[in-house]
């Protein structure tokens, strides 16, 4: 690439164009995952759609490949890679709602944080993650799990329109009516496909949710894990909680000297009407006595924003991930095994319920296959020391090694690590082929191969 040509490029867009000569590259190459330490050709800050068109032809014509950067979460660093050009999304993060038609716009490079309080002054939400600084984006072309999935679907469910940057340059609109084959692959497929600059979703009147951590020791983590097991079947799905494993942090409502200790958490949330909550919550304090808890009404951006604190960016990150249909004795033996070993208060396991309206959409709807798994299980390594490197991702597949066995073949793209890409196939099931046939029709040179790629 000479420096004319980027000169040219700099000349085409009016957001910030970086390269290794400038001040602000090493800041603007840093991801979320600390472990990821890539040095892109060139780093594009788009101010708007047409910046990203201008990033995607340069790249293209210069035989360069594309990360996209939206968030910034992506565990395996997806948004940044070695000699490519980055498209990063950070300064296009408008959300536009329409409290009228219950829908709102968000712009490729949004948060689920910005989301959420622009949706809440009308006293709306769609489904969103578990951490409010993820990227919009990332989470719904992945599948979108979160608090809401039960009664309202996953985020690529609510997800109505996309607008979508082309590896050719074009800018095409995404619907049920228009380009559907695009719009079908991007529920679920990843970034395989394009640039999503903006996004439009259905929302749901909800304000308060009724919810928090309660704490279990870890002698009645079985039989916590087993009443979960069966209550999610039939449970009411304005319940969206989950079991993990987790160090207790150091917060006023845990005693001082249990601080440090792991336990299992049952995170709940319940999002019905307020004054049900606390009986929609009692079956799960009854189970075994709570060693502390901090539950009670809160507005719905305060429950997924309330684990901020503990996956500040910079962590060390390596995760595995799988999709269960039935958690068995033999699945919760490997969990007791090895979940009160979780090695840092960042670190944890959650076991997500996605069943409930995620089951009431068929499994070719969308490019998000696993309609008939009831939970997605995540083992998120997260630590502050590169010391612990070693320890750390060594205990992160110990747990995996344990679970998939007992688990379906694939698991959940947004949760995979980098050396995930095998299992690519069985992530999509039958899905996968026709997403093959969609990146040929949209991106034939695989241009958008920094992803868990489905190669044309």
């Amino acid at each position: 690439m000479a420096t004319a040509t980027t000169a040219q490029l700099r000349d085409q867009v009016r957001g910030e164009t970086l390269t290794p000569e400038d001040g602000a590259y090493d800041d603007a190459r840093r991801v979320y995952n600390a472990m990821i330490d890539r040095r892109p050709r060139v780093i594009v800050q788009c101010a708007g759609v047409d910046d990203v068109v201008a990033a995607v032809n340069f790249a293209r014509e210069a035989g360069l490949g594309v990360a996209v950067r939206g968030g910034s979460h992506s565990v395996p660093g997806f948004g940044t890679a070695d000699d490519a050009v980055v498209i990063d999304l950070v300064r296009m993060q408008a959300v536009e709602v329409d409290p009228t038609k219950k829908t709102a716009r968000a712009q490729g490079g949004a948060t689920w944080g910005a989301f959420n309080d622009a949706t809440h002054e009308h006293g709306l939400a769609t489904t969103g993650g578990i951490i409010s600084t993820t990227g919009v984006g990332g989470l719904t072309l992945g599948g979108g799990i979160g608090y809401l999935s039960r009664g309202h679907g996953l985020s690529c469910d609510n997800l109505r329109a996309a607008e979508v940057v082309t590896a050719d340059g074009r800018i095409v609109s995404a619907t049920e009516n228009e380009n559907e084959d695009l719009f079908w692959a991007l529920r679920g497929g990843g970034g395989n496909f394009g640039v999503v600059t903006a996004f439009e979703f259905d929302l749901h009147p909800v304000r308060e949710v009724y919810g928090g951590p309660i704490l279990f020791e870890l002698s009645d983590a079985a039989d916590v894990l087993r009443f979960y097991r069966e209550f999610i079947r039939d449970a009411p799905e304005e319940f969206g909680g989950f079991p993990a494993w987790q160090i207790a942090p150091p917060l006023p409502f845990i005693p001082e000297d249990r601080q440090g200790e792991p336990f299992l958490i049952f995170v709940t949330c319940w999002a019905g009407p307020i004054e049900e909550g606390e009986a929609a919550l009692k079956p799960i304090r009854d189970v075994a006595p709570v060693v502390a808890e901090h539950v009670g009404p809160m507005p719905y951006p305060a429950i997924n924003s309330a684990f901020d604190a503990l996956v500040p960016p910079g962590l060390q990150h390596y995760w595995k991930a799988n999709f269960v249909k039935e958690l068995t004795d033999d699945a919760i033996a490997a969990h007791l095994e090895h979940g009160p070993k979780v090695p840092a208060v960042n670190s944890t396991v959650h076991i997500y319920p996605i069943n409930g309206a995620c089951h009431r959409v068929a499994p070719d709807a969308t490019a998000f296959a696993f309609r008939d798994a009831t939970f997605a299980t995540v083992i998120a390594g997260m630590w502050p020391d590169p010391a612990e490197n070693d320890a750390n991702t060594a205990w992160v597949r110990g747990f995996y090694d344990a679970t998939a066995p007992l688990s379906e073949a694939g698991g959940y793209v947004n949760f995979m690590a980098g050396d995930d890409q095998e299992r690519i196939k069985d992530n999509y099931m039958g899905n996968y082929d026709r997403l093959v046939d969609v990146k040929r029709e949209y991106d034939p040179g695989n241009v958008f191969h920094h992803n868990q790629n489905i190669r044309p």
